[in-house]
This record gives C-alpha cells, structure tokens and sequence, in this order.
C-alpha cells in the first residue's frame, strides 16, 4: 500500500507544470472603438478586485461605458475608464486589497481599480503604461498609503491603450486634478466579455 502511495504520489509530481499552479487567470475581451484590447485577471492573486471586475463583466454593466481619462505621453502614464459613477450600472464598494496583500505591482499593461478612500471602489479602472511603483501601497508612508488595487494585465492590446492615451485632451474639460486629462473624444468599451 505505502510503495503504491508513493507510486502515485510520483506520478502527480510528473505531471504538467501547470496542473500544479494556481487556477489560471481569466481572460477578459474590452472591444473597444479603438480596437480590442485583451487582459488576464489574476482572480488567485486579487479574488475580492477581480471577482467584482468579473462582475461588471458578466452583468455588462461596462459595456457601452467609456475610456474618459488619458494621463501622461504616449508610453508612460494611464488611461481611465468605467462606470463613472452611473447609478444604474455601479455595484457596492469593494473592499480594498493593496499591493502589500496581494504582491501585484503597477508595472506595464496592470490594470488597478480608480478610488477616493480606501474600500471605495466600485466600477472604474485604469490601465498603466509604464512603471508607477508610486501607485503601490506604501505602508510606511504617512496618510493614506494603501495605493491602488492591480487586478489584472493586459495580454493583448497594449497598442490600443497607447493610442487612446495619445488621443487629444480637452483644454476646459474635468475638476480639481482632473481638469486637462479628460479625452475630447472619449473612447466607448463596446462590450467587455470573458473569452477562453
């Protein structure tokens, strides 16, 4: 019995790498005016993040909504989308999972949830060109340092972010910090889906 056990045993630690991994990451497709754009969410590393981002997916709730804001050049800043507080398509705040808990980081392509305080996200994301460790919770740092809360990467479509980072701004457009970074043309997210 224990020669069989171990038998067995063996033949499970031969078996393909990624049956030993964690649940793999589930693919979203955003189709977008300006092309598509394909990301991984990392529903293991960011399950209450990711399960509410699925959630808007499943529910559409994010189709027909827009990528508004564009910050930074062309390969270094961000790009904002999401329900922009639309009553009709926003869920309950999440609670907010830092890059401390989850070891995810704003690096190129990383997709992270918009917030005001800590625990009140709901359904707006950006998406991040570049490296921004200054997005990533900062625990010894003073006031409110929890940072954003990184979901996913993008797989497919980095192109796509890039141009509608690039896309003209409006001089007159947004309040407070935002004013000049709110696309002339905003970008509409045609429908959002998991694809296999």
């Amino acid at each position: 019995m224990i020669r069989f056990l171990a038998l067995w045993l063996a033949a499970l630690l031969t078996l393909s790498p990624a049956l030993a991994q964690a649940p793999a990451d589930v693919r979203v497709a955003l189709d977008t005016a300006a092309g598509r754009i394909v990301i991984a969410v990392h529903a293991d590393k960011a399950p209450v993040t990711a399960a509410n981002f699925l959630a808007y997916v499943d529910q559409k709730r994010l189709d027909g909504t827009v990528f508004y804001r564009g910050v930074g050049a062309a390969d270094y800043g961000f790009v904002q989308g999401g329900a922009q507080n639309d009553p009709k398509r926003i869920r309950p705040p999440i609670k907010h999972e830092p890059t401390s808990q989850t070891g995810l980081t704003h690096d190129d392509g990383a997709l992270s949830m918009a917030r005001y305080a800590p625990g009140s996200a709901t359904g707006d994301f950006f998406i991040v060109l570049g490296k921004m460790p200054a997005m990533d919770a900062q625990p010894d740092a003073p006031g409110d340092n929890q940072g954003f809360a990184v979901f996913a990467h993008v797989v497919e479509g980095l192109d796509v972010v890039k141009a509608i980072l690039a896309a003209p701004k409006s001089a007159t457009a947004g309040e407070g910090v935002m004013k000049g970074q709110m696309l002339e043309a905003p970008v509409k997210i045609l429908t959002a889906r998991r694809i296999p």
